[in-house]
């Protein structure tokens, strides 16, 4: 059998690209080095509300959040809301299994514990992976931050990262159990926040920062732990991750190899929020290959030139890194005019080329 499309990494980007191919009778074969979708999740599985939509989750595996409580270093905090606004915390573990179980039922083959092999290009335009014997017309990377597709091919790799870490409470005293909770402290967090997130039947609490430095989770707790009653409750489960911040990477594509998700860098570099727009261009590289098999340009040409460019918030994260001491935090979360722009950050909606979300 000869796949229309051989998918590496079965995390949204991948399942998204994989059940589009496969709803328009598509051959499509998902290969995943993890043992069941969602294992070892690194994700904080914030879904905002553009993306809620798209990937129309169970209720049972979301929970509503429709606020922000944003903290300066000093624990002053400033409350940002919006009328038509909302993002969900989820149980991302789950929610993977929901959307592989989905891209099954519409016809997608998924072969998990199965790592990457390499992978040949065939002189007529196709794949194959040598190892198994595997064809296929497109072979998709979308297998994480350090793609190994993205290495076996010379294509380009992520450099500039967030490390995140997460600790996971069974519960916590939420003072406001519907909000996102969100700390800004340049000594614990430089070039991102910290968090605590009323998630699905858990309470995580979690940090990142500009790597290489390496995120001290426990001291962060200790910080907050107090406004929180955590020091009552147990860390029932950890986790971290590489976060890709540096854009797009280039090359993004070679011949049919193409490149999706935070293997193709299309991760915020600002909010560093990844899976709505790992579902609107898993969903769109779909849309682009079915195209060319009805005349429409190559579709790596297509992705390439859907892929967000991020120049605004590039500088956004320059300034906020370089020029927002904790001392200017303090002074800055009373200033009216830095309530309007955290709120345009947090609450404005997210359109992204080449579709209408």
């Amino acid at each position: 059998m000869i796949y229309d499309a051989i998918i590496v990494g079965a995390s949204f980007a991948g399942l998204a690209c994989a059940r589009r191919l496969a709803q328009a009778g598509r051959r499509v074969l998902v290969i995943e080095r993890k043992k069941e979708p969602g294992q070892a999740c690194h994700t904080t599985g914030i879904v905002v509300k553009e993306a809620a939509a798209g990937l129309d989750l169970p209720a049972h595996l979301t929970r509503p959040i429709s606020r922000v409580r944003l903290y300066s270093p000093s624990l002053e905090h400033i409350e940002l809301t919006s009328d038509d606004y909302f993002f969900l915390a989820t149980d991302t573990p789950a929610m993977l299994r929901h959307l592989a179980q989905r891209a099954v039922a519409a016809g997608v083959e998924i072969r998990l514990g199965c790592a990457f092999p390499g992978a040949t290009l065939l002189p007529e335009g196709g794949i194959t992976l040598p190892q198994s014997g595997l064809k296929g017309r497109y072979l998709i990377g979308a297998d994480g931050p350090r793609s190994a597709v993205a290495k076996a091919f010379g294509l380009g790799q992520n450099r500039e990262f967030l490390v995140g870490v997460e600790a996971e409470f069974a519960s916590a005293d939420l003072p406001a159990t519907d909000a996102f909770h969100c700390f800004l402290n340049q000594d614990f967090a430089r070039g991102y926040i910290g968090w605590v997130v009323p998630g699905v039947e858990v309470v995580q609490v979690g940090l990142a920062t500009r790597s290489p430095a390496t995120p001290d989770i426990d001291a962060f707790i200790a910080r907050i732990g107090p406004m929180f009653g955590l020091a009552r409750e147990t860390i029932i489960a950890r986790r971290g991750g590489l976060i890709p911040i540096g854009g797009v990477v280039d090359p993004v594509s070679a011949g049919n190899v193409i490149l999706l998700g935070d293997a193709a860098g299309t991760v915020s570099p600002l909010s560093a929020g990844g899976i709505h727009t790992a579902d609107h261009y898993g969903n769109l590289l779909a849309e682009a290959i079915i195209a060319h098999d009805e005349g429409g340009p190559h579709p790596a040409t297509a992705i390439a030139r859907a892929y967000p460019r991020f120049r605004a918030k590039h500088i956004q994260r320059l300034v906020f890194e370089r020029f927002a001491p904790n001392w200017a935090l303090d002074l800055l979360l009373t200033n009216p005019l830095f309530k309007l722009l955290a709120r345009l950050v947090f609450f404005r909606k997210k359109r992204l080329k080449g579709g209408q979300n």
